[in-house]
């Protein structure tokens, strides 16, 4: 039976949309590979990794009927990298095997039983579902995901935050050294839900979403999203993604977030974030510290390592508060002057020396950025 038979670039497209939470290695070899389970002249693709689960339908021709089998989709991908996008490639069933054609090209790919695939089971009691754009959600990850902690022991902390409460969805992340919180407004209302995404979920999700923007006349693609007590559901521009959702309460970030701090200044983003970059060659691969003196009218920036060698770089800056000389993990810095890059100014907010930073967005309450003072 021929299973598909479409174009390379096509076919590609269809796996690589699926492929990215499958792992290179696995205890359970089935694991490794695509679910490929064919009705009529459609075929569902579905890949999983245990707590994730990624399903995509696809019009790929070959001959009518049902068929269903799995095999190894990283091999499959490097296969067809190496041939022309616009080749005809065509997957034929054979005993217990698959035969991969394009143009002279035959390989011979082993499979294992569809019915071994191990689905993820959905949770029975999701809550009502809502609509955003994707590109809203790529750009409010985008802000806050460079926060996630990576393999804490405080679990909780290694994903993102989402909380929905009537019009308004937030997103939060946290390492404990720094805090970035965004949020947009939802055209429908939403009840309370807290829910804490993993970090390879998140990761995924930015790599699937659009970013296009809608074009004239039309509507922008959409992503909808449900919440169980132990899932999350997607589902966006024909895929639908299942994840589990990391268990654990997630701090109060609220309580984090300095209020009204009596200090304040705003600066051009790019300007000071060169700034930084520069002193930051002179911190030491373990201690990324930099000091920030803030007078009236300047701000001095300062860094110097285990060989006695140090820089200082100064800003002309629009300032008349208390005099401030603080610490910071200059990559904490870089990381959200790196993500803002649509800003040209942004808020710097100081109570004391010894007191969070808070970074905001001159005219704009929905992004917050919290970073912690060093001790330098």
């Amino acid at each position: 039976m021929i299973v598909l038979k479409t174009s390379q670039d096509q076919l590609l497209s269809a796996l690589q949309s699926v492929a990215g939470i499958v792992e290179r290695r696995h205890t359970l070899p089935v694991l490794a590979n695509v679910l490929l389970k064919k009705e009529g002249g459609s075929i569902q693709l579905t890949t999983s990794d245990l707590e994730i689960q990624i399903r995509t339908h696809a019009e790929l021709g070959g001959d009518e009927g049902s068929f269903a089998t799995t095999v190894g989709v990283r091999k499959l991908i490097d296969i067809l990298r190496t041939m022309p996008a616009d080749q005809t490639v065509s997957l034929e069933s054979q005993q217990e095997k698959l035969l991969l054609k394009g143009g002279k090209s035959r390989f011979t790919l082993q499979t294992l039983p569809a019915e071994d695939f191990p689905l993820v089971q959905e949770a029975p009691g999701f809550g009502p579902a809502f609509s955003v754009p994707q590109k809203t959600l790529k750009d409010l990850l985008g802000q806050v995901s460079f926060s996630m902690a990576v393999h804490d022991i405080r679990y909780y902390l290694n994903g993102i935050l989402f909380e929905t409460d009537g019009k308004r969805l937030s997103l939060v992340a946290t390492d404990g050294h720094r805090l970035a919180f965004t949020s947009a407004t939802l055209d429908v209302e939403v009840p309370r839900q807290q829910v804490i995404l993993p970090r390879k979920t998140v990761i995924e999700l930015e790599r699937l979403l659009s970013d296009a923007a809608a074009p004239e006349g039309e509507q922008a693609p959409m992503i909808e999203m449900q919440f169980a007590a132990n899932q999350a559901k997607f589902s966006f521009g024909g895929m639908e993604f299942v994840t589990k959702l990391v268990e654990g309460k997630f701090p109060d970030y609220n309580r984090v977030i300095p209020q009204s701090p009596k200090n304040s200044v705003t600066l051009g983003r790019a300007v000071l974030l060169a700034c930084l970059q520069r002193t930051a060659i002179m911190t030491s691969d373990k201690f990324k510290g930099v000091r920030l003196n803030l007078e009236p009218g300047t701000l001095r920036i300062a860094s110097s390592n285990a060989e006695q060698e140090e820089a200082v770089d100064e800003l002309d800056i629009d300032y008349g508060g208390d005099a401030i000389e603080i610490g910071f993990n200059v990559t904490y810095l870089m990381d959200v002057l790196s993500t803002l890059k649509q800003q040209e100014m942004i808020t710097i907010g100081l109570q004391d020396a010894n007191s969070s930073a808070l970074i905001t967005l001159p005219g704009d309450d929905n992004f917050k950025y919290v970073v912690m003072p060093m001790r330098i």
